[in-house]
């Protein structure tokens, strides 16, 4: 999130940071609404995971969501480095990227909600960057769950392509994946836009609506 260059080339294999055994410390409690970050998680209750640019932005987009998300929580994913952490994952070393996991109740708000959270909130024609962010972190990518996730995502990604098209938009670089190993954050990143209003935030959508739920849907 800090804007200055970073590699946008991902560590070859065998190359990636060793990380370490064990997972690093991060927060108890969601800041905002008090529930466990780590679960138990109620039953009933699905999971999301996305990336799209810095994660501190990119959390905030999902708990104004509000009624129907149990937790929001900012980590690392699909990258080779097991428990990494910040800096280890700024350095581009990594393979990570900064993503998003969300907790909800499929009673109360939909994945195509989250889908529809996701691609308007950022510009995902950009490849390993998200505007001034740059490196293999701040990329875009759904990573799904179950099959009917996959499914939903790689639906709407076909649907919103063809929309940004119509813009002149250049092709979306999204990648969709089976969700890999989510690795927590560090405290201090959890809800920090919650915790510092005024901080930096350099996520920015196409302005470009996405129109899911025609054709587009998923079981969680």
């Amino acid at each position: 999130m800090f804007m200055f260059k970073k590699s946008a080339t991902m560590p070859a294999p065998g190359k990636a940071m060793p990380g370490r055994p064990t997972p690093i410390a991060t927060a108890e409690k969601h800041f905002i609404n008090g529930n466990p970050l780590k679960g138990p998680y109620p039953a009933g209750h699905a999971k999301a995971m996305f990336g799209m640019g810095c994660f501190w932005g990119a959390e905030r987009k999902f708990w104004e969501l509000g009624d129907g998300v149990f937790i929001t929580a900012v980590g690392y994913a699909a990258g080779m480095t097991p428990n990494p952490s910040y800096e280890e994952v700024c350095s581009g070393q990594t393979g990570h990227n900064e993503v998003v996991l969300v907790v909800y109740d499929p009673n109360k708000i939909s994945y195509e909600i989250l889908l529809k959270t996701f691609w308007e909130n950022h510009n995902p024609t950009q490849g390993m960057r998200q505007g001034n962010d740059v490196g293999t972190q701040y990329r875009s990518g759904v990573y799904a769950f179950t099959p009917a996730q996959r499914k939903a995502a790689e639906a709407s990604k076909a649907m919103y392509e063809k929309a940004l098209a119509g813009r002149r938009f250049g092709p979306v670089t999204t990648e969709i994946l089976d969700a890999p190993e989510f690795y927590f954050a560090e405290g201090y990143h959890q809800q920090y836009l919650a915790k510092n209003p005024m901080g930096y935030c350099g996520l920015g959508g196409t302005g470009v609506a996405c129109a899911i739920g025609t054709g587009v849907t998923a079981a969680h």
